[in-house]
């Protein structure tokens, strides 16, 4: 069974702004989840100098 036009093309959209969202997203979201999580005990508290330097 196959896939009409429509539903092929509506498929590539939403396959091409998710390889977006995600080429755009996980650098910030892992930052994030870093940066929310906090520094390991020992090590020198996480700020976003830190990150740039």
């Amino acid at each position: 069974m196959g896939f009409s036009d429509g539903v092929k093309q509506r498929l590539a959209v939403v396959i091409e702004l998710g390889k977006t969202v995600f080429h755009y997203g996980f650098i910030p979201t892992v930052l994030y989840l870093g940066f929310k999580k906090g520094a390991d005990p020992g090590m020198p508290e996480l700020s976003i100098t830190n990150l740039l330097w």
